[in-house]
């Protein structure tokens, strides 16, 4: 991903500049742009529904998300 500073000394990412993002259980609910990107030059935000499959593409710009498995913890 391509990194920006903010103006607020936050680095910010393209919106959708790699086309393909992997989110975790903490980015649900899942919408696009995402926090952290630029909105100035993206489109409305979209709520992605990814929990049942784990992938997810947006309507607007095509960027598409897979969810990350989370491993549990085995017993010892």
């Amino acid at each position: 991903m391509r990194r920006r500073a903010g103006e607020s000394g936050q680095d910010l990412v393209t919106p959708n500049g790699d086309n393909h993002y992997t989110v975790s259980a903490t980015d649900l609910p899942l919408h696009c742009p995402m926090p952290g990107m630029y909105l100035w030059n993206s489109h409305p935000k979209v709520f992605l529904p990814i929990e049942k499959t784990g992938e997810a593409k947006c309507p607007y710009c095509s960027a598409s998300y897979s969810l990350e498995v989370e491993r549990e913890a085995s017993a010892s």
